[in-house]
């Protein structure tokens, strides 16, 4: 498996994705909003683009699709019940479903509520896993639920999917986030070492060359891995002096997510 990531540079800091196989040549676009740089990537690798994946619904993720689709003829995968939002869509995604590229790529569909009610996510089957998150797990963040989405899920989509996946899984978010997300650890988080030290490599980084993180350090850096840590409940408790003395997971996640929302 071939992985692509195509960085848009545009003000909303999005990431597109190929994801090719290497004996075929066959290509699946992820999200791919920036359709010129999406098809002139495929191009200059000998790609052909024959499937585009909508993580979900929001426009800068499906902006592209019709550019891709006219040029290409690819067929459009989106969850199951997002036939509403995107038009067009040719295969609706459940849970578990398996998505194949050529003949060595094959890509699961997670059902990842939260930042919207229709996502997706992608798990690859492959020796070290990637995960194409869309817009529910960021470096170092969590999405939203502004527009959409609601809270309590992203909870149970990150405690009962996300956190569960193997610690060498690679992740490939929807935006580059990094710096603003880890500054947000560290308001919450004051003494988190290894976030203080990669938010200097990420203010300093090229998009074009972003740092791919994985499982193992998403807890360590992304305060909506670490419900546990006595030192985000302690900070959390001087914002929410209601909270109970010894908050559930879920409590902290969604405090911290409300946080997060006027930060």
């Amino acid at each position: 498996m071939i992985v692509e990531q195509i960085w848009t540079g545009n003000a909303y800091r999005n990431f597109n994705y190929l994801i090719a196989c290497p004996e075929t040549g066959e290509a699946l676009a992820i999200d791919p909003l920036d359709h010129e740089k999406c098809l002139a990537r495929a191009r200059e690798r000998g790609w052909q683009i024959t499937q585009v994946l909508n993580t979900h619904e929001h426009p800068d993720h499906t902006g592209g699709n019709r550019a891709v689709i006219a040029a290409t003829g690819a067929s459009l995968l989106a969850h199951a019940d997002a036939g509403k939002s995107i038009a067009g869509i040719d295969r609706g995604l459940a849970a578990g479903d398996v998505i194949r590229v050529g003949k060595t790529v094959e890509l699961e569909a997670l059902d990842t509520p939260g930042h919207t009610m229709c996502h997706i996510c992608l798990l690859s089957h492959t020796d070290t896993p990637a995960l194409f998150s869309g817009d529910t797990l960021f470096n170092a963040g969590a999405g939203n639920c502004h527009h959409g989405g609601h809270p309590s899920e992203l909870y149970t989509t990150f405690s009962q999917q996300l956190a569960q996946l193997p610690e060498d899984t690679r992740i490939y978010p929807g935006h580059d986030y990094l710096a603003n997300n880890l500054a947000f650890t560290l308001d919450r988080e004051p003494d988190n070492a290894e976030a203080t030290n990669l938010l200097e490599r990420a203010r300093q980084q090229d998009p074009e060359q972003a740092l791919v993180t994985d499982l193992a350090l998403e807890k360590r850096i992304n305060t909506f891995l670490r419900l546990d840590s006595p030192g985000v409940i302690a900070g959390l408790r001087q914002a929410f002096p209601e909270l109970p003395d010894k908050p559930t997971p879920k409590e902290v996640f969604l405090k911290l997510r409300d946080l997060r929302n006027s930060w």
